[in-house]
């Protein structure tokens, strides 16, 4: 096995733009709104750009190598996450997602937790998280006298920061903000409010599974100075485990049989080595290591985030 690197898959969004052409050197023409670095949802399947799997899609390569590429406790029927990039010129409608339990029972689908890592932010952007109100009554009655904008949780966040949305938080990006999205492998969404642009809302739905309870703040993390590089450990979290290595010279790392890993380079440009050959990396790629890929070394002058499924 050997690092694997994937077709990035554009989706075209009304509230898109052309933000992720700081990060990315082959965005499409259009309103680029959503980049999916690292798929294998049914509505959006990476393609290897690289080596003897060149061509086939992550799913097959799956199928192919099992545990030597995803590990011993990943389900090799369900892969377990989803990447992507997110710009947003417009503000996005206000929105919560499903957990596990209810997406199985009633969309054949998995829950969405979510994480992100802001990447920029223009003209002090804002971002939803929450909604200030006493018991789904009011819930209820804000949605229905279109009042929801009043009472949204609004932050302001900060590039480098990380916020963990979970499943049942009333959540939105808002223009002006990108950011990198590592989710649980899932495409569901329940709209509450969309500015009246003509979209379809989900509020029965969202009703179902909202949670008013849950506060969402940036998440703390521990810094550490290794020798030719910086980790940034953020806490651990239900569905994955995220990192931010600042490589300056070199780092040498190995695989977790247990499970893959993944990278996506923020900045800068750096090569991967391993036992049978080398990999280029560049802002915007993402590259996954296979669990049994052995010891490896990044070098370069280049930012990570570093991902890994639990």
């Amino acid at each position: 096995m050997y690092p694997l690197k994937f077709k990035s898959i554009y989706l075209e969004k009304i509230w898109g733009g052309r933000g992720l052409e700081e990060f990315k050197l082959d965005v499409p023409q259009g309103e680029i709104g959503e980049s999916w670095e690292i798929s294998c949802h049914e509505d959006g399947k990476s393609v290897v750009t690289n080596g003897i799997y060149e061509g086939k899609t992550l799913k097959e390569v799956i199928e192919i190598e099992k545990e030597a590429l995803i590990g011993k406790k990943i389900n090799c029927y369900r892969f377990p996450i989803l990447i992507k990039f997110i710009t947003a010129t417009d503000d996005l409608s206000i929105q919560v997602h499903p957990d596990q339990k209810y997406a199985e029972e009633n969309e054949n689908d998995n829950g969405k937790n979510e994480c992100w890592y802001i990447l920029k932010n223009i003209n002090h952007g804002k971002i939803v998280v929450g909604i200030n109100v006493e018991n789904e009554n009011e819930f209820q009655n804000i949605i229905k006298n279109n009042e929801i904008e009043k009472k949204l949780n609004y932050i302001e966040p900060h590039e480098g920061e990380v916020y963990y949305i979970k499943s049942g938080l009333v959540h939105a990006i808002g223009k002006g903000i990108t950011l990198l999205e590592i989710q649980q492998n899932s495409n569901l969404t329940y709209r509450i409010y969309d500015y009246d642009r003509g979209r379809k809302l989900h509020v029965d739905k969202a009703l179902d599974v909202v949670n008013l309870n849950i506060k969402c703040n940036s998440e703390k993390y521990s810094f550490h100075k290794m020798n030719g590089y910086n980790i940034y450990k953020f806490k651990e979290i239900n569905d994955f485990i995220i990192e931010k290595y600042e490589i300056e010279k070199l780092l040498m790392s190995k695989s977790d049989e247990d499970r893959f890993e993944v990278y996506i380079c923020i900045e800068g440009k750096g090569i991967i080595t391993y036992s049978n050959g080398t990999e280029t990396i560049k802002m915007g790629d993402s590259i996954m290591i296979p669990a049994q890929l052995g010891e490896y070394a990044i070098v370069g002058n280049i930012q990570l985030i570093k991902v890994k499924a639990l």
